[in-house]
């Protein structure tokens, strides 16, 4: 089936989301101007048709006279003789003929042309399509730099909070053992002095 500026109108595309995409906007803006000049290529053609079959029905009907001779007492209807008749019908048909080929080129002419802006329309697109992209992928590039050299940060930072965090724990465990060390020797300490104590006690106990 052929496609038709009225195909390109009422085509309807479907949304997506979280896609890459153009503005719709600016699609239905660039679609309109196809469909005008379309159209005017379009009605173009149709009267350089309707120009082309006129002169070639003029052509049709000059290409068979018929000549009128009176005699006395009446009159006769005669086929005028060849070499009579060839003159204007030949002039005729290479007038007809050189109309048509003009007609042709002028027709010629109009559907380059209209071909021409056509392919200049479709260029035009695609390198507003390849620009968006490039935008696109230039933006989205920067974006994932921008979140790589965050990334890259934060983990610095992180990395810098884990050392600390593993010097201070370090610490807390050298106090503990230096604690747990003093405590047991505080306790031994006394201990001994118990032992003293009571070994004293037993001595002055005995000797009562």
């Amino acid at each position: 089936m052929a496609l038709t500026p009225e195909d390109v109108v009422t085509k309807q595309f479907q949304h997506v989301r979280f896609k890459e995409g153009f503005d719709p906007d600016e699609v239905d803006d660039f679609l309109d101007e196809i469909v005008v000049e379309w159209r005017k290529t379009i009605a173009e053609n149709e009267e350089l048709k309707a120009r082309v079959a006129e002169l070639e029905s003029g052509a049709a009907a000059a290409a068979a006279p018929v000549a009128v001779v009176e005699t006395a007492p009446e009159a006769v209807v005669e086929e005028v003789p060849a070499p009579v008749a060839a003159a204007p019908a030949t002039g005729g048909a290479a007038a007809s003929a050189g109309i048509i080929e003009l007609a042709q080129r002028l027709h010629d002419e109009h559907v380059a042309e209209g071909q021409a802006q056509r392919d200049k329309l479709i260029s035009d697109a695609q390198a507003q399509r390849d620009k968006l992209i490039s935008d696109a992928q230039a933006e989205a590039a920067s974006i994932l730099a921008d979140a790589e050299a965050k990334g890259r940060d934060e983990v610095a930072r992180l990395d810098a909070e884990r050392a600390t965090l593993e010097t201070r724990i370090s610490e807390l465990r050298q106090f503990e053992r230096d604690y747990r060390s003093q405590l047991r020797g505080f306790i031994e300490e006394k201990l001994r002095d118990l032992d003293v104590a009571g070994a004293t006690s037993g001595s002055s106990v005995s000797a009562s």
